[in-house]
């Protein structure tokens, strides 16, 4: 049974990259354009892993991030965020939020997957 990783960006090219990337290595994959759109797939199948971006209108990844660990379902869901963030104060921020890796874009796909195969347990 394949693992579902859930991708939320407001970049349809950057969640189409994403995607690929990850289906090619046999993921399956759920998409929300921002943070308020992607609350709705967590009561839903289980989502082994969540990779988001942080800048997004209507609710930012770092919001976002603070939902998923609230909600019963979601939260020891692990987060990669990936994004053109590199402050280390936004960092900061989004591990404090509970962010177990970030990564900056532009991404290399073998990067990401190493990530994704760290985070999503067996």
């Amino acid at each position: 049974m394949s693992k579902t990783i859930l991708i939320v960006d407001d970049s349809a090219s950057v969640r189409q990259v994403v995607g690929i990337t990850l289906r090619g290595a046999g993921y399956q994959v759920l998409e929300g354009c921002d943070g308020e759109d992607a609350l709705r797939h967590l009561d839903g199948p289980k989502i082994h892993m969540i990779i988001s971006d942080v800048n997004m209108p209507r609710m930012d990844g770092i919001a976002f991030l603070k939902r998923v660990k609230t909600h019963p379902q979601a939260r020891f869901t692990p987060v990669l965020m990936l994004t053109t963030e590199s402050a280390e104060e936004k960092k900061r921020e989004g591990q404090a939020a509970g962010a177990r890796a970030w990564l900056t874009k532009p991404f290399k796909p073998e990067v990401l997957l190493s990530a994704v195969q760290k985070l999503v347990l067996p």
